[in-house]
């Protein structure tokens, strides 16, 4: 293959994870487990409002009774998400929001990915035995100067006339 078909091809899945995901918008929270797995529980363990395995968290257990509480007076999720956020910084969300600098944890992983995978494709691209044995003086009708004198060639081809295996 041509390396213009390979710069073709890494443009073209490129563009294609960008579209994808730029297009799969996350669908917003309706219910209580939604919304408390878009919060992060702000006691210190590091787990999500929904997941928060202390017994009398200070934060998770009245947390959860708000949430429950604003979805039944009819409040939208995104909402309550918002009103926390507001409240307690980006700090309260599970994952970072999706403009400024935010978009590099978005995105960063699958262009480090991408460039790993180029760099391997073009170091294996190089140990390769075909462009090895191209190179002059590997080849085995090469009669250029492989390093060796014609005294100790004359001198193998002898002994590999006397080998017998």
């Amino acid at each position: 293959m041509t390396k213009r078909f390979h710069r073709f091809l890494a443009v073209g899945a490129f563009a294609a994870l960008a579209v994808f995901s730029f297009s799969c918008a996350p669908e917003p929270p309706r219910t209580q487990k939604a919304v408390e797995e878009q919060l992060t529980c702000q006691c210190g363990c590091g787990l999500t409002v929904h997941t928060c395995n202390h017994l009398q968290c200070s934060f998770a257990i009245p947390v959860r009774e708000d949430i429950a509480k604003s979805l039944a007076d009819g409040e939208a999720g995104p909402d309550i998400i918002t009103r926390y956020a507001k409240e307690y910084g980006e700090k309260v969300l599970s994952s970072p929001v999706r403009e400024g600098f935010n978009m590099l944890a978005w995105y960063g992983p699958y262009i480090a990915l991408f460039g790993a995978g180029f760099i391997v494709i073009m170091v294996i691209r190089r140990w390769t035995p075909e462009r090895i044995a191209a190179q002059p003086g590997n080849s085995p009708k090469d009669d250029g100067d492989s390093g060796i004198s014609s005294a100790d060639r004359d001198r193998l081809r002898d002994e590999l006339e006397d080998y017998d295996p």
